[in-house]
């Protein structure tokens, strides 16, 4: 359950961050967003990210962790790069899955 989380983190998070700039915001919502919600896009994509290292950390221990937290930013970073050009908006619904993962995992009690 926590690399599941490791990945849909490292996601989101590079997802935040692409969209924290102008022109991909542009291109996902058709509209330039205002300045306060690209600055929230980004810290919430380093916020991201972080808990990321955590999951990861926490799956594998600080031996290997920091290296398959860089395996699950590669991975979601290329599914990023895949799924922006060609369905923007279904590559940021990808996101929703964080709330139903999380409630996955607090039913299933792991």
């Amino acid at each position: 359950m926590m690399i599941i989380g490791a990945l849909l983190f490292a996601y989101g998070g590079m997802l935040g961050l692409c969209l924290g700039l102008g022109r991909h915001y542009k291109q996902v919502w058709g509209k330039p967003g205002p300045l306060w919600l690209l600055r929230l896009l980004r810290y919430s994509g380093w916020a991201a990210l972080v808990a990321s290292l955590l999951l990861s950390v926490a799956a594998w221990g600080w031996a290997m962790g920091p290296v398959g937290w860089f395996g699950a930013l590669s991975l979601a970073g290329v599914a990023l790069v895949m799924g922006l050009p060609y369905a923007p908006r279904s590559a940021v619904l990808v996101v929703a899955a964080l709330p139903c993962w999380g409630l996955w995992g607090w039913l299933v009690g792991g």
